[in-house]
C-alpha cells in the first residue's frame, strides 16, 4: 500500500452481511490503536500525512495477520474504504462522516444507539444504521468532536449538557446529554450544496410572483424585515435568498453558528461574518449576540443581518434597525406573522433591560417595516403565506396590516391591502407599482 491521502471516498454502503460488519469492527479497532499512539505524540496528531502513514502501516500489519491466520480478507475497494473510515475516526467525525458524505441528506437525527433518521427534503425521511454501539459511545463521540470545534474547544458534559457548534463543513451540530433528554440526542443540520437564489425559491413554489415582487422591492427600498416560521420552515433559506439580491453594499452578519454563509457565497457585496462564542471550560470568554450586534454598528455596515433573534439580542437588533441601519433582517420563531410581536415582547421583557410591553411596542413600531411568514404545506413544501406591514404602535400593541396572504396548499396568494405610510413611501421610491390599488 502507498501512503497517499488521495483515496477516493466511496459511496456509503449499509448491507447487513458479515463483510460490512467485519470492516466496521476492524476500522474501530484500528482507530483505537492509532488514537492511543497519538495521545503521546501531539506533533503527529496534528499532521494528517503522518497519521496517514501510521494508518497504512497498521493496515499492512492487519493484512499480513489476516493472511497468516486466515482472518477476514477485504477486496482492494474494501481496503481503500477501510483506510478512509479509519482516517475519519481518527481525524474526522468518525461514523458520522459517511452520513455527511451523502449529498442528498439535509438533516441527521441520532438518538443513542438507535438507527439514525435522515431528512432528504420534501418531508421524506429514511432510516440508516446506528452510528454507535451504545449511548455512552455517542456521548464520547460528541465530546471528541466538541474538543476539535473549529472555533475552539467546547464543553459537553453534565455541567454543560447542551451543545451547539459548527462543523468544519459549515453544518450545525446540536446535542443534549442524558438528564436533559432521556437519552443522548444529536441533530445535524446541513447547508445546501448550492445556495438557493430567489428565482430558485420561486420555481420551487415558496414565493409566487406577487410575494416575490413585494419582497424584492422591500430589499431594494432598504426596509427592515423579520422572517418568521416554525423550525425548519425555511427561514434561513429565504433570508439568504433575499440577501442575495443586494449588490455593492457592506453587510455584517451576526450568528451563533455561521449558517447563512453569505461571506462564502456572495461576491457582489462586502460581507463580514461575526459569530457568538460560549464560555470556555473555565467559564470565561463568552461573546453574546447582543454584544456582536452592538459591535457590528461600529463597523460601518449598510445592513446588519442577525441569523436568528431569540433572546437579549432582540433589543440590540431593534435598536440597530431604528438607528438608521435600514435594510437589516433577521429570523424569529413564530406560528404566524401576528404572533411575532408577542415573541418580540417576551424576548425584550426577559432581557437585562426588562423593557415594558409599551416600550417594546414603540420600539418595534419604529424599527420593523415588514414581517414575512413561512408555513409548511401538508406535502412538506415551504410557502410564504403572509407579509405584514408595521404601521406603528398604540399602547402595548403593535399596529399592523396584512398586505399579502396565501393558503399553504394553494399555488398563489394575493395582495389584500395596499402598502401605506412609510412602507408605501419606501416602496413607491423604488418603483413598486402602487397604482394597482388606485
Amino acid at each position: 500500500m502507498t501512503a497517499t491521502n488521495d483515496v477516493p471516498r466511496l459511496a456509503p454502503t449499509f448491507q447487513d452481511g458479515p463483510d460490512e460488519a467485519a470492516l466496521r469492527t476492524t476500522a474501530v479497532a484500528l482507530a483505537g490503536r492509532i488514537t492511543e499512539q497519538l495521545i503521546t505524540d501531539h506533533d503527529r496528531a496534528a499532521d494528517p500525512e503522518s497519521v496517514g502513514r501510521l494508518v497504512d502501516a497498521l493496515l499492512e500489519e492487519r493484512a499480513r495477520t489476516a493472511l497468516i491466520r486466515g482472518g477476514v480478507e477485504f477486496t482492494a475497494a474494501d481496503e481503500a474504504r477501510l483506510r478512509r473510515v479509519v482516517l475519519d475516526h481518527v481525524l474526522g467525525l468518525g461514523p458520522l462522516e459517511e452520513l455527511l458524505a451523502e449529498p442528498e441528506v439535509q438533516n441527521i437525527h441520532i438518538t443513542g444507539n438507535d438507527p439514525v433518521t435522515v431528512d432528504l427534503g420534501g418531508g421524506h425521511r429514511e432510516p440508516r444504521p446506528a452510528v454507535v454501539d451504545t449511548d455512552a459511545a455517542l456521548v464520547s463521540l460528541v465530546q471528541r468532536i466538541a474538543a476539535r470545534a473549529p472555533g475552539g474547544e467546547r464543553r459537553f458534559d453534565t455541567a454543560a449538557p447542551i451543545l451547539s457548534m459548527e462543523l468544519k463543513d459549515g453544518s450545525r451540530l446540536s446535542a443534549v446529554m442524558p438528564g436533559i433528554a432521556a437519552r443522548p440526542t444529536v441533530t445535524i443540520r446541513r447547508h445546501p450544496a448550492r445556495y438557493l437564489r430567489l428565482g430558485d425559491l420561486a420555481r420551487a413554489g415558496m414565493v409566487d410572483q406577487a410575494a416575490r415582487d413585494l419582497l424584492v422591492a422591500a430589499v431594494r427600498a432598504r426596509m427592515n424585515l423579520l422572517i418568521s416560521g416554525a423550525t425548519n420552515a425555511g427561514k434561513t433559506t429565504l433570508l439568504r435568498a433575499l440577501a442575495g439580491t443586494v449588490e455593492g453594499e457592506r453587510i455584517i452578519t451576526v450568528e451563533d453558528a455561521l449558517e447563512l454563509g453569505l461571506h462564502r457565497h456572495l461576491t457582489d457585496v462586502n460581507v463580514v461574518a461575526l459569530q457568538g462564542r460560549p464560555a470556555n471550560i473555565e467559564g470565561l470568554g463568552e461573546v453574546t449576540l447582543a454584544e456582536l450586534v452592538r459591535a457590528a454598528l461600529r463597523m460601518c455596515p449598510d445592513r446588519v443581518i442577525v441569523g436568528e433573534t431569540r433572546g437579549p439580542e432582540t433589543i440590540a437588533l431593534l435598536n440597530a434597525m431604528s438607528m438608521g441601519t435600514d435594510g437589516s433582517m433577521s429570523t424569529v420563531h413564530a406560528s404566524s406573522s401576528q404572533q411575532v410581536f408577542a415573541k418580540l415582547a417576551a424576548y425584550c421583557a426577559q432581557a437585562p433591560e426588562r423593557m415594558t410591553p409599551s416600550a417594546t411596542a414603540a420600539l418595534v413600531g419604529a424599527a420593523v417595516h415588514l414581517v414575512v411568514h413561512i408555513d409548511v404545506a401538508p406535502d412538506g413544501d415551504r410557502v410564504v403565506t403572509s407579509v405584514r406591514q408595521v404601521v406603528g404602535s398604540q399602547g402595548e400593541q403593535v399596529v399592523s396590516d396584512e398586505l399579502y396572504t396565501r393558503e399553504a396548499d394553494e399555488p398563489t396568494g394575493e395582495m389584500v391591502c395596499p402598502p401605506s405610510g412609510q412602507v408605501g413611501r419606501h416602496l413607491a421610491r423604488v418603483g413598486y407599482p402602487m397604482r394597482r390599488w388606485a
